[in-house]
């Protein structure tokens, strides 16, 4: 048995991801309103992108990870661009900062 992640393009232009195990039979749910939720409001929908993948677990691993991606970065998965959701993953790990969770405040001074 298959597990899918997928993308949904609402017609307002956002998306929703989410994961199954019967990627028609979701997305026939989402597109007739079946779900109250996020995608009921804003039908129709279609099926921007989807992996299947060999455990449910594996599935929701991809789902979570992908909802905390960007517009951009969900664009680049979408039209297969992996050097873009690459540097788009370079750049906004750029914008973090050190953790200071070790109670070490010296990060940034010269020893």
């Amino acid at each position: 048995m298959s597990f899918w992640t997928y993308v949904l393009r609402c017609a307002d232009g956002s998306y929703c991801t989410g994961h199954t195990d019967n990627l028609e039979e979701r997305t026939g749910a989402h597109q007739t309103g079946v779900f109250k939720g996020y995608t009921s409001k804003r039908r129709p929908i279609a099926l921007a992108w989807c992996q299947d993948f060999p455990t449910r677990v594996d599935a929701l691993v991809a789902e979570r990870q992908i909802k905390g991606w960007s517009r951009a970065k969900k664009e680049a998965l979408i039209a297969g661009d992996w050097a873009l959701v690459s540097l788009l993953s370079r750049n906004r790990q750029a914008d973090r900062h050190p953790s200071t969770g070790s109670g070490r405040t010296d990060l940034g001074a010269a020893s």
